[in-house]
């Protein structure tokens, strides 16, 4: 599933993040889950990859996925925001695992220091905590109040402030009370955040709500709190439908990571093959959500892609810089 967002010039949590559009766009990594299922054969019960980060031999698988998307940045000249691997390290997904919270609060912690430690020597590199949803990324199930959710996600929110994070993601959000308790928890701790929202085929969350109704909701009850709006773990082709230039939600997406697959979240959910798509043809169809959302500054990928992917979306940004795409 996986990342982030934001663009920073420092490794601060303190850092502000620049509001031109006209800046060269920033990397992320791909699908992290799929790619070590899929590539590397690695077993992640509950697609959790952050169990990884506690023993040498996945703390060496990790690293070898994160330089794929590291040498991209280096060789395309671009800046990268690196995600932890911490998507399911919430509470209720970590009992499954047999993880406590303090075990919890560590690893996220500790993923932060890995993160920073891989990307050493590299320049223009922004360290950004994942945050997942308590429930399936790809359907709502259970839902939370939005005060159950901002005590619920305090456990990473806390453990990425401790730590020397840049910036937090929630990433896959389903529904808009768990996104604002997502905000409001790294309010309190006064981390950066960005919200990272999924929809289905056609363009709505699996809440149902219209993408840009959730993104106003959560700009109205949190003053504007989050850094950036995201649409991940879902084909552009899903929800360029709905995309509207004209108005504010669409000028608030700062970030896209989307599927390799044309396929709906229920058909990659029964996938037993992973679909990589065209990476070709995702950049294209990538760069052209880019006439209705100017501010994007951060690209990456997300179920199914891998380096070759994100190197595609960025050599098509690169090519098509923010007002040429109409």
């Amino acid at each position: 599933m996986g990342t982030t967002t934001t663009t920073t010039d420092s490794h601060s949590s303190s850092a502000t993040v620049p509001p031109a559009t006209d800046r060269p766009v920033r990397i992320t990594d791909g699908g992290l889950e799929t790619f070590l299922i899929f590539h590397d054969k690695i077993e992640l019960p509950d697609f959790a990859s952050f169990p990884l980060v506690t023993t040498i031999a996945g703390r060496a698988a990790l690293r070898r996925y994160y330089q794929r998307f590291l040498d991209v940045a280096t060789d395309l000249g671009v800046g990268i925001v690196l995600d932890t691997p911490t998507w399911r390290a919430s509470a209720d997904w970590g009992a499954r695992l047999g993880y406590d919270t303090d075990h919890l609060a560590d690893i996220n912690s500790s993923a932060v220091s890995m993160i920073r430690a891989f990307a050493q020597g590299h320049t223009d590199v922004v360290i950004n905590g994942v945050i997942g949803p308590r429930g399936d990324g790809y359907e709502v199930g259970a839902t939370m109040r939005i005060d159950e959710a901002v005590s619920y996600h305090g456990l990473q929110a806390r453990a990425f402030a401790a730590s020397e994070v840049d910036t937090v993601t929630a990433v896959t959000m389903t529904y808009v009370d768990e996104a604002i308790g997502v905000v409001r928890a790294c309010e309190r701790v006064g981390v950066p955040v960005v919200v990272g929202f999924t929809v289905e085929t056609d363009g709505r969350l699996p809440s149902g709500q219209p993408l840009g109704d959730a993104i106003t909701a959560v700009d109205e009850a949190t003053d504007r709190a989050p850094v950036d709006f995201m649409v991940n773990c879902a084909h552009p082709s899903h929800f360029a439908g709905v995309l509207d230039g004209n108005t504010e939600w669409c000028s608030r997406i700062g970030a896209i990571r989307p599927n390799a697959s044309r396929m709906s979240h229920e058909e990659l959910d029964n996938a037993t093959e992973l679909d990589r798509g065209d990476p070709s043809e995702l950049a294209t169809e990538s760069v052209a959500l880019r006439a209705a959302l100017p501010n994007i500054r951060v690209v990456g990928g997300c179920c199914g892609t891998d380096d070759e992917h994100v190197a595609a979306l960025a050599t098509a940004f690169a090519a098509a810089p923010a007002g040429s795409v109409r």
